[in-house]
């Protein structure tokens, strides 16, 4: 199976002048790990994780005003659509992240985000006999 056939296309993008507390709404009302951000003034694009989120909180910041932008990370690995799951996993793996950010070949649109419980999911229903 492949990447595009496993990642979630339904893409939550946030600003990076969103608050954390405003992306944690945006996160947990979709009920998703991550957010894309995009940032008009800079080249690419980031991520905001939950854990970002976790870490930033923890740290004592206020959520009510910090931003997405301080919180995120830019130098994100990307995952083609054509990779296998095993080749999307060994890269989260090298480099301790749960979720990757799944371009288009060529003109590098955004095609959506592929996660850890994404890859589980389909590696337990394709190793998991039906229930009759």
């Amino acid at each position: 199976m492949r990447v595009q056939d496993a990642m979630s296309q339904a893409v939550l993008v946030v600003g990076p002048e969103h608050t954390l507390r405003q992306a944690a709404a945006q996160m947990t009302q979709r009920r998703v790990g991550s957010a894309v951000v995009l940032d008009p003034d800079a080249e690419g694009l980031g991520i905001l994780t939950e854990r970002d989120i976790l870490y930033a909180i923890g740290r004592g910041l206020d959520p009510d005003t910090e931003r997405a932008a301080a919180h995120l990370t830019w130098d994100v690995v990307y995952a083609n659509p054509d990779w296998t799951l095993d080749q999307a996993a060994a890269a989260m793996v090298r480099g301790g992240f749960r979720h990757l950010v799944v371009l288009a070949d060529g003109d590098g649109d955004v095609l959506g985000v592929i996660s850890v419980r994404d890859i589980v999911r389909v590696w337990s229903q394709q190793r998991t006999p039906a229930v009759a």
